[in-house]
């Protein structure tokens, strides 16, 4: 019998090192499968210096440098900050940062009086860790994106002081929601019973519509301005396309994005029967500041929130004449309400839902492992929230990488449908001169590899999209 235990004791913690191993195994496989797909782009970035034959009507040349120079450069960040983040996250494995942390958050429990059985307690601790390591952490990653490569590149609009406070807030806001929600999910799979993965995701699901639903009017506003649209021709025309395809817009926003970045964007949210528009302050070339002296801002009124215009908008302006004039503007929203009227963004809300069903129902299945709890350093016991962890971040890796490249794929379609969309809409030639003027002022490389757009592209590469939109420009 001592054998037999022996023998299955053996076993076991063999299978506890196939499962360690095989998670460090597949991370740098992964990390080596972006690293070539980043050479192989790398490469072209290096290689292509003249701006080829089939661009020459859309893109000048110093344009192209200016992009091939900036994409180089974030190709090199993002090559050192990747293979630092690995390092960092086998270093926390093989030593035990996760169980180590695990007591540590105990230890900070028990001097405030709560004993091991206040399990939800200690996650909560733990979780305020891990995410303020984190943070500290990607600090210096972070600044150094902002302040040297979108600096050098006349992205950056902030000052370290209107970085930093932003930093922290966003930490604060992060824990108000992160701890609340995640307290909630633990207690409820602890009184679920059999069947608590079914009630875990009922509630992450209300959780995330309701997100969805406060996000730009309640969360989004401590970070941005956001000011009504005021009333105009471009209002009056965003009225009409909406009411045309039946789009039941309550209201339009302008956010001044400008105080934080020059780069522009444009979307919308809401449920059912109030639904509202964004748009970038920079993809408006009437609205953007980055388009006139700081002395004769008259297009957006000052953000008053302690920093003053000079602790948001730098005094050099870059960029100038940047965004698209109002025609184009039409043009990238109606691609944008394409998504809504083809049912794209309800088609992802149940994708994401199902994928989260199927999750919650395998964490079901295998929690009660406790090989899979002793492969990360945790003998004694089987925290409810390191489970969550081990289980979705780790085991799941494989399946995560897989349906990543799905969306990816579904992705590209979806832009695909969305350009044809605002050509029935008979917005084509806009669409294709907004797309070159946004290619333009965020310093996209319209040249890429097969493999890597492949992977990585959500959206079409820009040529790929000219082509499509081409013939109906032309008619």
């Amino acid at each position: 019998m001592g054998m037999w235990a022996s023998l299955d004791a053996v076993w076991e913690m063999s299978a506890e090192r196939r499962i360690f191993g095989a998670v460090l195994l597949f991370s740098w496989t992964v990390y080596l499968w972006e690293t070539f797909l980043a050479r192989r782009q790398r490469r072209i970035y290096k290689t292509t210096t003249h701006v080829p034959l089939e661009l020459g009507q859309i893109m000048d040349s110093e344009t192209f440098e200016k992009s091939r120079l900036y994409q180089l450069d974030k190709s090199t960040f993002s090559f050192w900050s990747g293979l630092y983040s690995e390092f960092e996250g086998t270093l926390i494995l093989l030593f035990g940062g996760i169980p180590y942390l695990w007591r540590l958050s105990g230890r900070f429990c028990g001097y405030a009086g709560f004993g091991p059985e206040y399990e939800i307690t200690q996650s909560l601790v733990f979780l305020l860790l891990a995410t303020l390591f984190s943070a500290l952490t990607g600090l210096p990653w972070s600044l150094y994106n902002t302040f040297v490569i979108e600096e050098k590149h006349g992205f950056n609009q902030q000052t370290l002081g209107f970085f930093m406070k932003d930093a922290i807030k966003k930490f604060i806001v992060t824990q108000c929601i992160l701890l609340p929600v995640s307290a909630l999910l633990l207690y409820i799979i602890k009184i679920g019973g059999d069947y608590f993965f079914i009630y875990a995701w009922l509630f992450t699901l209300v959780v995330s519509l309701v997100l969805v639903t406060i996000y730009a009017d309640y969360i989004a506003p401590l970070f941005d301005k956001f000011t009504p649209l005021p009333e105009g021709k471009l209002k009056q025309e965003i009225e009409i396309m909406a009411k045309s395809i039946d789009f039941p817009l309550t209201k339009v926003y302008v956010v001044q994005g400008s105080k934080r970045s020059s780069h522009s964007n444009a979307y919308f949210y809401g449920f059912f029967k109030n639904k509202r528009i964004v748009l970038f302050d920079t993809l408006l070339e009437e609205y953007s500041v980055l388009n006139k002296d700081i002395q004769e801002e008259s297009g957006m009124e000052p953000c008053n929130d302690g920093e003053g215009d000079s602790e948001e908008i730098k005094a050099k302006v870059k960029n100038k004449k940047q965004g698209c004039k109002n025609e184009e503007v039409l043009a990238v929203l109606g691609h944008e309400l394409g998504h809504w009227k083809l049912g794209h963004t309800v088609k992802n809300i149940i994708i994401s839902q199902m994928n989260s069903f199927l999750c919650f129902f395998l964490f079901a299945v295998l929690i009660g492992r406790k090989e899979l709890f002793v492969a990360f350093g945790f003998y004694d016991s089987q925290p409810t929230l390191i489970g969550l962890l081990i289980i979705f971040q780790f085991i799941f890796s494989p399946y995560n990488e897989v349906l990543s490249f799905c969306l990816t794929v579904l992705s590209r379609r979806f832009e695909f449908q969305a350009d044809a969309f605002a050509k029935k809409l008979g917005k084509a030639k806009d669409l294709y001169s907004a797309l070159i003027k946004l290619n333009k002022d965020n310093l996209g490389f319209p040249v890429s590899d097969w493999l890597f757009s492949m992977w990585h592209y959500s959206h079409p590469p820009l040529l790929e999209r000219l082509q499509a939109l081409k013939n109906s420009k032309q008619d």
